[in-house]
């Protein structure tokens, strides 16, 4: 057998916004495993194998690392979720399209990102305004879809407003249980997913069938039973 030659390689070319957004998304896994006030910029620069000042470079400080952290959160929403949601007419494929690609983009990327953009009460009033205004956009989309699909006639006898807030809850906890070493693979869970939320949310066909009237000779069968 042959001896293969050893190639040496060398350290990959990051260029900014790459080595920027494993800065985001290794600082974001530290925050959420220490806690956004027990975690320092050492901390952070030793992870991403930057001096301190290499760091620096990269953000201005902790407070400014948490918000650039949710805006790369939000910016990933925006082109993987919302920029393709926008061109979908039907709202029902529109509202699948959104639950699936968050969803996956949770399971495939790893959820730190997302469970930190709930830590809000760190960021400056200005910062926070930005974000909740952005969170509040995406919530829309999901309404607006959830209200058209009540004028078609295909939604539950439900609420939309308290439709999206259910939906988008179970799309966010998906950062808290799910597991990239699991067995579970996003193709496996996501189409779980969409279903479980579609069904809730959607009327069945057989609500559409007019219901049987109770008979005398039903209603005593059924008192037997029980």
């Amino acid at each position: 057998m042959q001896n293969r030659m050893k190639v040496k390689t060398s350290a990959p070319v990051w260029r900014k916004e790459d080595r920027t957004g494993h800065i985001y998304r290794v600082a974001a896994e530290i925050m959420c495993h220490k806690g956004y006030e027990a975690t320092s910029m050492n901390d952070i620069a030793e992870a991403v194998g930057l001096t301190k000042a290499g760091v620096y470079h990269y953000i201005r400080g902790k407070e400014d690392l948490l918000y650039q952290i949710m805006s790369f959160g939000m910016d990933m929403v925006d082109q993987d979720v919302i920029e393709p949601a926008r061109q979908i007419a039907d709202p029902e494929l529109r509202l699948r399209t959104m639950i699936d690609r968050h969803a996956t983009r949770i399971m495939e990327q790893g959820g730190a990102v997302t469970i930190l953009l709930e830590e809000m009460t760190a960021l400056t009033p200005v910062h926070h305004r930005v974000i909740r205004n952005r969170k509040r956009a995406y919530f829309e989309m999901f309404r607006m879809a959830l209200d058209e699909l009540k004028t078609e006639g295909k939604l539950r006898d439900l609420d939309p407003t308290v439709a999206a807030f259910s939906l988008f809850g179970m799309i966010m906890w998906i950062s808290r249980w799910y597991r990239r070493s699991g067995a579970l693979s996003p193709n496996r869970v996501a189409p779980d997913l969409i279903e479980i939320a579609m069904n809730a949310v959607l009327k069945s066909p057989s609500d559409a069938l007019p219901r049987l009237p109770v008979t005398p000779s039903r209603r005593a069968a059924g008192t037997r039973r029980g």
